[in-house]
């Protein structure tokens, strides 16, 4: 049987990817984004069975909407991957940074729960289920310049971790990616060097592994979770001192 696949932030990067591999194995999918446009296209490349959403995953209201109508045409999905993200450099002292805080919490870390909601319910019923959360390596440690996108992916990683153990004993898996530098719209605009910068087709591949395994946490690529362990243990003063000098990412509209 068909895999049934949702997968926020579809039009473009890794969501895009995710699409395209899935496509691959035959699964029926549901294509959550804003743009309408970029679904569109998307959807002319692929050969198996897919719906669009234009969807804000900052709307509850919409994301209800589109889940009932998936359900009521093909069932209760097997995996919901909510991978919709939004980063942007940002210094609290700046008065116009302070809007770009609130929509980066709200759709990288409220988004996810208006994702998942309409969901658990359905999977708790059929007694199994797959949650994926795409978080961040920038959310192991705080990043100067990147407070609003750093803090999101902390608060998300630790939101999936609670869910794991929530969901623990109804056979409904949590699992938290947290990836490296992909190549994509949201890496394209650095203007600094990103180490073991990774391709979206591969780490799309590398994810849906993961996904497969059952895997709890995994960071991609493998490089990262290395680097990732380190800044994870590093003494504060050492993170600190390393940090001041790290490269900042630029202010970009939202």
């Amino acid at each position: 049987m068909a895999l049934k696949i949702i997968i926020t932030g579809a039009s473009s990067g890794i969501g895009q990817a995710l699409a395209k591999e899935y496509d691959k194995q035959g699964a029926v999918i549901g294509l959550f984004a804003r743009r309408k446009d970029k679904l569109i296209e998307l959807q002319k490349t692929l050969s198996c069975k897919s719906l669009i959403f234009s969807v804000d995953v900052t709307d509850l209201a919409q994301c209800r909407l589109a889940a009932e109508e998936f359900m009521a045409l093909h069932g209760t999905p097997d995996i919901v991957i909510a991978n919709a993200g939004i980063s942007s450099g940002t210094l609290t002292e700046n008065f116009s940074d302070l809007e770009t805080f609130k929509k980066i919490i709200a759709t990288n870390l409220i988004g996810v729960t208006h994702t998942f909601y309409p969901f658990i319910q359905a999977f708790k019923k059929r007694g199994s289920g797959h949650l994926v959360g795409i978080s961040s390596v920038a959310g192991i440690r705080g990043l100067p310049g990147a407070g609003a996108y750093s803090s999101s992916k902390a608060a998300l990683t630790n939101y999936l971790e609670s869910l794991r153990i929530e969901l623990f004993s109804t056979n409904i898996y949590v699992t938290t990616i947290a990836p490296g530098y992909i190549k994509s719209s949201m890496t394209d605009v650095n203007d600094f060097s990103m180490p073991f910068l990774m391709p979206t087709d591969k780490a799309a591949r590398a994810i849906i592994k993961a996904i497969k395994n059952k895997k709890k946490y995994c960071i991609v690529p493998w490089q990262m979770n290395i680097i990732g362990r380190i800044m994870y243990l590093l003494p504060i003063m050492i993170w600190d001192w390393l940090a001041r000098r790290a490269p900042r990412k630029k202010t970009t509209p939202l």
